[in-house]
């Protein structure tokens, strides 16, 4: 049996644009989606801590340096600038196999202070 698990996440990351007309999607600074392991046109749910809302979209690449984080096309009615999320990529992983997701936390101006390891389950 495979299990759905956390891939990828980058916490409380601020919105830096909306732009409504867009063909979609959620842009990240290369660089980000990088250190994170998310890759281009990859499925993203997005939490929105501001204002309750969840969206599924796909993440493209954004201006290396930038730290940009950029709700674009139907997202941008979700997520205003300004606005923190909670970026998660998952994957399948086989029922006894051991993964370890990789977790940003994000700080002022979407730096990143911290980068968290977390432990399999027994």
């Amino acid at each position: 049996m495979q299990i759905q698990v956390l891939r990828a996440k980058l916490h409380q990351a601020r919105v830096t644009q909306a732009n409504l007309d867009y063909h979609g999607s959620l842009s990240l600074d290369e660089d980000l989606m990088d250190r994170a392991g998310i890759r281009r046109y990859e499925k993203v749910l997005i939490g929105n801590m501001t204002n309750g809302q969840r969206l599924e979209t796909y993440a493209i690449p954004a201006p290396r340096g930038s730290l940009e984080v950029g709700a674009n096309g139907g997202a941008a009615r979700l997520c205003a600038v300004g606005d923190k999320l909670v970026i998660m990529t998952f994957g399948l992983v086989g029922e006894d196999e051991v993964f370890h997701p990789r977790v940003l936390m994000m700080g002022e101006g979407n730096s990143v202070v911290e980068e968290l390891n977390y432990d399999p389950a027994p």
